[in-house]
């Protein structure tokens, strides 16, 4: 997966905004390339877990497009690696890719999680 410059940008600035809170939304990818990040707003602001909402006119735009539609959020100091609560709440996003972003050490790592099963996505230019 290839997160160019600018989409890696618009995360790492989110991000910190939203803190002490996880930031979430969505990254848009055209086969393994992001192209587009669409800021969510995490409806349980929490530091330990999100849910992620987004304008109903932004999901129906989204999902229009043939793009795939990768769950973005936020650690606030740990691993951008998902947690226990990342995989039970996984939902409809299981088996799709689930980027994750660390505040604190500005690593962004990319996902795959199904049942209880969390696969590395290979990183390209993350």
């Amino acid at each position: 997966m290839v997160v160019p410059d600018g989409v890696r940008h618009a995360l790492a600035e989110h991000a910190p905004e939203e803190l002490p809170n996880e930031a979430c939304g969505l990254v848009l990818f055209d086969g393994d390339v992001a192209v587009e990040y669409v800021r969510g707003t995490n409806a349980l602001p929490s530091p330990y877990h999100f849910q992620l909402e987004l304008d109903p006119v932004a999901w129906a735009d989204i999902n229009d497009r043939e793009l795939v539609q990768a769950v973005f959020h936020s650690h606030v100091s740990s691993p951008p690696r998902p947690s226990r609560t990342d995989v039970e709440n996984i939902g409809l996003w299981a088996g799709q890719p689930y980027l994750i972003y660390t505040v604190r050490t500005d690593e962004l790592a990319a996902w795959r999680i199904i049942d209880d099963s969390i696969e590395a996505l290979p990183p390209g230019v993350l």
